[in-house]
């Protein structure tokens, strides 16, 4: 779904006040399945992926990437669908600040416990939290294998001190539990392809994966030029984005994905 001057309009009110927005098909049926066909492909992205343990002690797995390559993954996060919402959302020229590949696998898949992502981010030289996230379902997301959940309107609220709950950190349970009385929570259900944008202020969870179904998700994640951390962290300082034209998420897919079967097949059988 390419951006128009209209759903500027339409969705940045929007994300100001709720701070998220919902977008259908922002990959085409195409598009996604070919995002989960390398994803699923890619051996080197399966042995780059960490665990993470939730409250209690159940897995999730996420892949994280500071550097953007001429795959699929990268080509998505420098798109015009995607970048030109985002500066548009946070009144700034953005850059890549990181992207990731989060997976829940049927019936073991952890929790992500309640949580902003700039409770993470503050604390890498980040000023102000004009950040901003886009996760694109490569499986539909439902509440039975674990959704992403959010609270509307809970970027409002500023940053949240933050402390450990199981391998991951959360957000201070005490302020969750007034925000859980005062914000209404909305289960993000999204098929293959439709990406939800979110302020990187805004408290989200998501539940273990108790169904059948896998939920592979793709993140890319956003710091503004004006936000340029003061100090060296894991995730890149400021450096201007190549915005990448739509049509190349199609093109670059496909050749990555004809490389990794093609190294797949030249592969010895033991």
């Amino acid at each position: 779904m390419k951006m128009t001057e209209q759903s500027c309009h339409d969705e940045r009110p929007r994300f100001r006040e709720e701070g998220f927005v919902i977008v259908k098909n922002l990959l085409d049926p195409q598009e996604a399945r070919l995002l989960g066909d390398v994803a699923r492909a890619d051996h080197e992205l399966a042995e780059s992926a960490y665990g993470r343990l939730d409250a209690s002690g159940q897995v999730t797995t996420l892949a994280v990437r500071n550097e953007l390559k001429d795959d699929i993954y990268s080509t998505i996060a420098r798109s015009h669908r995607v970048v030109d919402r985002m500066t548009a959302f946070l009144g700034d020229e953005v850059y890549h600040y990181h992207h990731k590949l989060t997976f829940k696998e049927p019936r073991v898949g952890g929790a992500w416990e309640w949580h902003q992502d700039y409770g993470y981010w503050y604390h890498n030289g980040c000023l102000l939290p004009d950040m901003a996230s886009c996760m694109i379902a490569i499986d539909r997301a439902t509440e039975e294998n674990g959704c992403l959940q959010v609270l509307k309107g809970s970027h409002l609220i500023g940053r949240i001190d933050h402390g450990r709950t199981g391998d991951q950190t959360g957000a201070d349970l005490e302020r969750v539990g007034v925000a859980l009385q005062r914000f209404d929570l909305v289960h993000v259900l999204l098929d293959p392809g439709d990406a939800v944008f979110f302020h990187a202020n805004l408290l989200h969870r998501s539940d273990q994966n108790r169904s059948e179904h896998p939920r592979w998700a793709l993140i890319c994640c956003y710091n503004t030029r004006r936000n340029d951390p003061y100090k060296e962290s894991r995730h890149p300082r400021y450096s201007p984005l190549e915005i990448a034209p739509d049509e190349l998420v199609l093109e670059t897919g496909e050749r990555q994905l004809a490389g990794l079967q093609s190294r797949q097949a030249d592969a010895p059988r033991v």
